[in-house]
């Protein structure tokens, strides 16, 4: 509600056509993408402050839709977690639903609109680390993996163990503490399939970044399995899927070519890795889809896409031997050298001179 509100009073200002422009639906799936990256107990001022930051300073300051260099939804995720860490730091612990440890409804509400004094330990009761979280706080106090897992019952699943058995710790969705958007990584995942199925959105970049994800974290995780996380863990924990999917397949803020789209997913997964291993923040998805936002002006200038009928450094492309010899000879028939048999050569026709009019110059 409150990011269509900002987009109105924004197309009010520049004095564009207002229902033309919220009819679009990119206000609404801005706020839905800001919304799954929010803790789920954040204060309603967090979710109406986000909103705002996104519509206006993400989008409108640009211009409006399609103009935009960075996505809107990460921008206001990353001004939100350095304005106010401890809000969008506060996860609460998974339990079951319409179980006695479970909140309640009105507790819920009190949580979300009325201030952290005024909550009563409400949310001290329920609040729990990420999994990203508990294993790079645990991994800088000189702990190994294995550990980990074992002092911690959050981790009793093959995220960071790969020989435990309780798989649906993982598969279920809820079952890890995070944003929406991080503990329903398959419920995403199959809505990301669909997409692809529908081809609305390209393949090359949720696979190049899945992909480039997997292996440099494979590789790190053979050479040292105590002291870097699993793939898996990287795969289906933080805002990974959503990303892949949801996020950087953005065509207003991501390269237009093929090549230009793979290096991108690439480059994401390849900060991904490196802020979640050796950077000061456990989860860095919107750190590096904005860092590659930025580079995306870049990849367009120096790999661009190929023009019709040239190489891809701009040489005409040569048709096939056959296919100039059947030219060659098509050309001589049309410049009258092949004769049909039998036909016998006619005389060039002469056009007689005109004779000037007496009084007129030749």
């Amino acid at each position: 509600m409150s990011a269509i509100v900002f987009e109105a009073l924004s197309l009010h200002w520049m004095e564009k056509p207002i229902k033309t422009y919220l009819m679009d639906g990119s206000g609404l799936l801005t706020a839905l993408l800001l919304a799954l990256s929010l803790p789920p107990w954040a204060p309603w001022w967090i979710a109406v402050f986000g909103s705002g930051f996104a519509v206006l300073l993400g989008k409108q300051v640009f211009g409006g839709i399609g103009q935009n260099p960075f996505n809107p939804a990460m921008l206001a995720r990353v001004a939100l977690l350095l304005s106010f860490p401890v809000e969008m730091t506060t996860w609460i612990a998974p339990t079951p639903l319409l179980s006695t440890q479970a909140p309640g409804f009105f507790d819920a509400l009190q949580i979300t609109f009325l201030d952290s004094s005024h909550q009563g330990g409400i949310v001290d009761a329920y609040t729990s680390a990420t999994l990203l979280g508990t294993v790079k706080t645990e991994l800088a106090q000189g702990l190994g993996l294995t550990q980990i897992w074992q002092s911690s019952p959050l981790l009793s699943a093959p995220l960071v163990a790969p020989s435990a058995t309780h798989w649906t710790d993982w598969v279920l969705p809820g079952s890890t503490p995070g944003s929406l958007g991080e503990t329903s990584w398959l419920l995403i995942t199959i809505g990301g399939l669909y997409l692809l199925y529908q081809r609305i959105i390209n393949w090359q970049l949720p696979i190049s970044m899945l992909g480039t994800l997997t292996l440099v974290s494979a590789g790190f995780y053979l050479l040292d399995p105590e002291s870097y996380s699993h793939p898996i863990t990287h795969l289906t924990t933080g805002g990974v899927m959503l990303a892949a999917f949801f996020i950087i397949t953005d065509p207003v803020t991501s390269p237009c070519t093929t090549r230009g789209q793979l290096l991108f997913g690439a480059g994401c997964a390849l900060l991904i890795y490196v802020i979640r291993t050796w950077g000061g923040y456990p989860e860095g998805v919107a750190f590096a889809v904005l860092l590659m936002n930025a580079l995306t002006p870049l990849i367009d200038h120096y790999i661009r896409p190929r023009r019709y009928g040239r190489t891809l450094s701009g040489k005409p492309i040569r048709a096939p031997l056959a296919l100039r010899i059947k030219h060659f000879f098509k050309g001589l028939r049309r410049e009258g050298f092949e004769a049909a048999p039998g036909s016998t050569s006619q005389p060039p026709t002469t056009v007689p001179a005109q004779t000037a009019r007496p009084g007129e110059h030749a």
